[in-house]
């Protein structure tokens, strides 16, 4: 189990070296832009992979927010179905293991089943040497991936696609508790629809359980019992980002001494 955190691109390495991170998630460029990858490392992308292996640090990209390859509307899936491989090659070149990209959404006049179509064709279609991480999002009663009925459809139609073995999960803890997920069974439940857990996104909760509001927490500072933190970690029993932004260093050492 590798425990990290969201950190910045430009000084990743050493950023991690300070916080005693083993891995870390970043993005390559601007989260709410359409424009491709930009590599803010010194160096560039091959001075990135070759700092992060020496330092044997594991990479996790993620992708932009504006990315939404389930909506029906081509002005938004194709241009999404264009940047998700232009992040999928740059996370190849900077040797990440995966990229996390949210489930997206239809609109309330949509069916959801062309939301999950949808995806089955942008896997079909995606060229790519490093996993996909789905990852389930906080809110929406129209989205691919927040309550487990959701995220079992989305799972069924990315299975049809030629490219399915290509596509991971990533959980959220602040989203699966917004979202409504009981967090003392989410692991298990999420593992019967996917077979799979490859990340975890360990964040607490502003909000209520149920509320759907995005807000991260540090992880002994929201309205989640930091056991039921734990209880996640444990059972996923894979790597661990945290992305609660300035309580990052507390919250790695916490829960390194927590897991002992």
């Amino acid at each position: 189990m590798r425990i990290g955190a969201h950190l910045d691109q430009s000084d990743v390495v050493a950023q991690a070296a300070s916080i005693g991170a083993d891995v870390a998630q970043v993005f390559l460029g601007d989260p709410q832009s359409w424009k491709g990858p930009e590599f803010t490392f010194p160096g560039g992308a091959e001075a990135l992979k070759a700092a992060a292996a020496a330092a044997d640090l594991e990479l996790v990209v993620h992708a932009p927010y504006v990315i939404n390859v389930a909506s029906p509307n081509n002005r938004i899936r194709i241009p999404s179905r264009k940047l998700l491989q232009q992040i999928v090659d740059g996370a190849a070149a900077v040797g990440a293991t995966g990229v996390v990209v949210h489930g997206g959404h239809v609109t309330a006049k949509e069916d959801p089943e062309k939301g999950f179509d949808n995806w089955r064709k942008a896997i079909d279609a995606l060229q790519t040497d490093v996993t996909v991480y789905v990852e389930n999002t906080a809110g929406g009663d129209f989205s691919m991936a927040r309550r487990l009925e959701r995220i079992e459809g989305l799972w069924a139609a990315i299975q049809q696609a030629d490219g399915a073995d290509t596509v991971g999960f990533c959980l959220d803890t602040c989203h699966a508790w917004a979202g409504g997920i009981d967090l003392t069974t989410a692991v298990d439940q999420v593992r019967a629809i996917t077979g799979r857990v490859d990340l975890v996104h360990l964040n607490n909760s502003r909000d209520t359980a149920g509320s759907g509001a995005d807000r991260h927490a540090g992880l002994t500072a929201g309205t989640i019992d930091p056991e039921l933190l734990l209880g996640v970690v444990r059972a996923a029993g894979t790597s661990v980002v945290c992305e609660t932004h300035a309580d990052v260093p507390a919250d790695v050492a916490w829960l390194r001494e927590q897991l002992g």
